[in-house]
């Protein structure tokens, strides 16, 4: 089990550190670079294309892997060679390759419609069409939908809104060195751990996929970054995690897996949904559009209150982790560890908008 989860981080890992270090060479020799000026904080221009960096070591892997899976099982030559683990579930892993086809195909459409935009920007209606679309897709002919024990239309209708609202999260997130790749690799190790708890194998081997690729990123992208994930990375990446968490089975009552687990998703991501929520109401009571960039996000007022950028980072990284870590036993305890468990989560969230709210130039 051990090897195969280092396996399933390690190659991502390795794989996107050359490709990272590969594209920042390109991109700082095409002028493909994020300028400072205006809301940026950066004082020289920054290598983007990060996500032409990570795409092909997550998606990759998990396309090859499953057309590996597909082969072998079609084969029908012994698998006595395989690990047990592997044995037992590649049968299932192989009947996965259709969706995943459409699961990185719709990353892909994700990605070059960001790479467009960081090149020259779209606006938010074209972004969010192909967000409705992609999303759409996959709840629809491909059949990936969250709450299937709701009628197929509110089923539907939720997982919709579930891919487009996480895909914007992190693309909200994307404002500061290091800050969206980070807390989703602390977000997927969590989903890996609470998906292989629930007798999963191929969920959890995507999700540490998404860790290894994004670790090996981060290593260009943590403070002071050198290269930028752009909407290029921002975008497909938030899709990936919001279909990790579709894909992962929190409610089974063969496995004792009680229904409070179908809200371990927004458990674990409390912190970027807070910063979509927090940074929506600012912009609002300012009169300004909520899909316009702006400095209002958590990061930046964590900053105005003496924070350094990276000291803001890892407080966000620390908050992430406090709210998604006891997700990981929520489906299997009992209502009342399950309340007390969530109400830690809204603790946290609530300390953190007590504490950026409240004011520092009282006098005594």
């Amino acid at each position: 089990m051990y090897g195969l989860v280092l396996i399933a981080v390690g190659g991502p890992f390795l794989i996107s550190l050359a490709t990272t270090y590969g594209v920042r060479a390109w991109a700082r020799r095409a002028e493909f670079v994020d300028r400072p000026g205006g809301r940026k904080r950066h004082e020289s221009p920054v290598a983007l294309g990060g996500g032409i960096a990570f795409m092909p070591a997550i998606c990759g892997p998990v396309l090859l892997g499953t057309i590996a899976a597909w082969v072998i099982h079609s084969d029908g030559a012994a698998l006595d060679w395989l690990p047990a683990l592997v044995q037992t579930h590649l049968a299932g892993i192989a009947s996965k390759l259709p969706a995943i086809f459409a699961i990185v195909g719709g990353a892909i459409v994700l990605h070059l419609v960001g790479l467009i935009d960081d090149r020259r920007p779209l606006g938010p209606a074209p972004k969010f069409i192909a967000q409705f679309a992609v999303a759409i897709f996959i709840a629809g002919p491909v059949g990936i939908r969250a709450l299937q024990v709701l009628p197929v239309p509110l089923s539907f209708a939720a997982t919709v809104l579930w891919i487009v609202l996480i895909t914007n999260a992190f693309n909200f997130l994307d404002n500061m060195d290091g800050l969206s790749a980070g807390v989703a690799a602390i977000a997927a190790a969590i989903f890996a751990v609470t998906a292989a708890r629930s007798g999963q194998v191929f969920v959890p081997a995507i999700a540490c996929v998404v860790v290894g690729g994004l670790l090996g990123f981060l290593v260009f992208n943590f403070s002071p970054a050198t290269i930028f994930m752009g909407d290029a990375g921002s975008l497909p990446l938030g899709f990936l995690m919001s279909v990790v968490t579709i894909l992962t089975t929190f409610y089974d009552p063969a496995r004792n897996l009680t229904p409070l687990g179908v809200i371990v998703p927004i458990v674990v991501l409390a912190v970027p949904l807070y910063d979509v929520a927090s940074v929506v109401i600012h912009r609002l009571r300012a009169g300004d559009s909520p899909l316009r960039g702006d400095r209002r996000h958590f990061s930046h007022r964590l900053v105005k209150r003496g924070m350094t950028p990276r000291g803001a980072v890892l407080t966000i990284y620390l908050a992430t982790a406090a709210t998604g870590l006891p997700a990981i036993i929520l489906p299997t305890v009992d209502w009342p560890i399950a309340v007390l468990l969530l109400l830690q989560c809204l603790a946290v969230v609530t300390m953190i908008a007590v504490l950026e709210h409240t004011p520092t130039d009282r006098t005594a």
